[in-house]
C-alpha cells in the first residue's frame, strides 16, 4: 500500500511539474510574443512615418521647383512694363531713327517676353473677359451700354500668372449699365 500511495504521489508530482513546464512555457511564449508584437507595430508605424515623409517631401520639392523663381520673376514683370511704357511711347513717332529704336525695343521685349514665358510666366487677359477678381483689380467703373455688366473695358497695368498662380492680378477698369 505504501508502494501505491508513493506511486500515486510522484505520479501526480511529475503531472504537476509537467503542467508548471507547459504553463511556463506558455508564460515564456507569450512574453516572447508581447515585445515582438509591440516592436512589429512600431516598425509599421515608422515605415508608414517614414513613407509619409518621403510623400511630403517629393511634393514640397516639386513646388519649390514650381514656384522657386517667383521673386525674382514679380520683380522682373515690372521690367517688362518698362518696357511697354517706352514701346508705347514711341510707336506714333515719326522719325525714321526713333522706328528703328521703336523696332530693337520691340524685338527685346518679345525676346523677353518669350523667355519669361518658358519659365512659366503667363499674361493674363483681360480685355473683353468678364471681370474675375481672382484674376483682375477692378481700379474704376465706366459707364457703358454697348458690353455687358462687368466687362473689362481698359486695361491700365497687365497681370501675370505663374503655373497657374497669380503673381499680380490686371488693373482694369469694368463697364456697368448705371
Amino acid at each position: 500500500m505504501e508502494n501505491t500511495e508513493e506511486a500515486t504521489k510522484a505520479a501526480a508530482t511529475e503531472e504537476k511539474a509537467e503542467d508548471s513546464g507547459e504553463t511556463e512555457s506558455i508564460k515564456e511564449s507569450e512574453t516572447t510574443e508581447a515585445p515582438t508584437e509591440d516592436f512589429k507595430e512600431k516598425y509599421f508605424y515608422l515605415a508608414a512615418e517614414m513613407e509619409n515623409l518621403r510623400k511630403r517631401l517629393e511634393r514640397e520639392k516639386s513646388q519649390v521647383i514650381k514656384f522657386g523663381s517667383e521673386n525674382i520673376l514679380r520683380d522682373l514683370i515690372h521690367v517688362l512694363d518698362t518696357f511697354e511704357l517706352t514701346k508705347n511711347a514711341l510707336v506714333h513717332d515719326e522719325d525714321e531713327k526713333i522706328k528703328n529704336i521703336y523696332l530693337g525695343l520691340e524685338m527685346v521685349s518679345k525676346q523677353f517676353a518669350d523667355t519669361l514665358k518658358s519659365h512659366g510666366l503667363e499674361k493674363i487677359e483681360a480685355l473683353g473677359k468678364t471681370f474675375d477678381p481672382n484674376f483682375h483689380e477692378a481700379i474704376a467703373k465706366e459707364k457703358n451700354e454697348e458690353k455687358d455688366e462687368m466687362t473689362i473695358l481698359t486695361e491700365h497695368q497687365a497681370g501675370y500668372v505663374l503655373n497657374g498662380r497669380v503673381l499680380r492680378a490686371s488693373k482694369v477698369v469694368v463697364s456697368t449699365k448705371e
